[in-house]
């Protein structure tokens, strides 16, 4: 089954020119990889999709692909013939699915959601994780929405949740069953969402703890709930920081004080504060992460 355990959004080093720096990219990957993730999501919101041309999304899933993980690739886009071009260009890179939110143009009624996940899902053989944001595609898709499009549509086999909400993840799994797959979309409330039902989490901290978001599911799941707790409480303040417009200047950042690759963000984004920054280095220290001398 595709679309399970953590998997963790990455993100897309550029230089001080603001070019791909695909080796970067590589290398970053290789740790997840050592650390034991099997799945990553390349060219999503946290990979700075929207900066990136289209022969830009080439590079960034062929580097990813070389490391040996399998590559799930986000495909949103403001309109469906962008998205299924998207997901055309990821089947042909050898993805194993995709990721789409509903169209971002504008807040789309269900019939307009449901011809665009139907074109995304005509386009390839690839399965669909739908990817429910309301702050990033001004459209709130509800439990019973997601069910009625994964019924509709049968390449859609997963939803990535992030409303916020953790009751959605039990509500979407009486509704849908088997048939869906419901993954954590949101860091700060991953132990929950795992004791809701969830199968899996995309992730942003993953980035920069991988060995502990997978502790965290590994007990979770073990319904060994004390331990889980005090984890939680180490790696919170750094999941918090993916629930912030700044995600990625701020998970740049603590891949650059861990001795990974961050580096710069593309415009409209621009570099951190010293608060910013501050926040970072509490978040890491509350992890018990090493910070790297600069």
């Amino acid at each position: 089954m595709p679309f399970t355990s953590v998997i963790p959004a990455v993100l897309t080093p550029f230089d001080d020119d603001l070019r791909l720096a695909t080796d970067r990219l590589a290398e970053n990957v290789r740790g997840l990889a050592e650390a034991g993730i099997r799945q990553v999501v390349a060219c999503g919101t946290m990979g700075e999709a929207g900066a990136l041309d289209p022969a830009e999304r080439r590079e960034v899933v062929t580097a990813v692909r070389e490391q040996g993980v399998d590559v799930v690739v986000g495909i949103s886009a403001p309109d469906h013939t962008r998205a299924a071009a998207f997901a055309e260009q990821a089947a042909e890179l050898g993805a194993i699915g995709v990721m789409c939110l509903p169209p971002t143009t504008y807040q789309a009624d269900a019939r307009e959601i449901d011809a665009h996940y139907g074109a995304v899902c005509a386009a390839t053989e690839l399965p669909v994780m739908l990817y429910n944001n309301p702050e990033a595609s001004r459209t709130d898709l509800s439990p019973a929405a997601i069910a009625a499009l994964a019924e509709h549509h049968e390449r859609i086999v997963a939803v990535k949740e992030c409303s916020g909400d953790a009751r959605r993840i039990a509500h979407v799994r009486e509704l849908a069953g088997d048939r869906l797959t419901v993954l954590i979309g949101g860091d700060d409330w991953a132990l929950e969402g795992y004791a809701a039902g969830a199968a899996g989490w995309v992730s942003g901290v993953a980035n920069i703890a991988p060995a502990e978001c997978l502790e965290l599911e590994r007990l979770a799941l073990a319904g060994d709930l004390a331990p889980a707790r005090e984890l939680w409480t180490r790696l919170l303040p750094l999941a918090r920081l993916d629930m912030t417009p700044k995600l990625v200047q701020l998970y740049k950042a603590a891949l650059d004080l861990t001795g990974r690759h961050g580096g710069p963000s593309r415009p409209p984004r621009m570099s951190l504060e010293d608060f910013e920054h501050a926040a970072v280095r509490h978040a890491l220290d509350a992890l018990g992460a090493p910070v790297a001398a600069h």
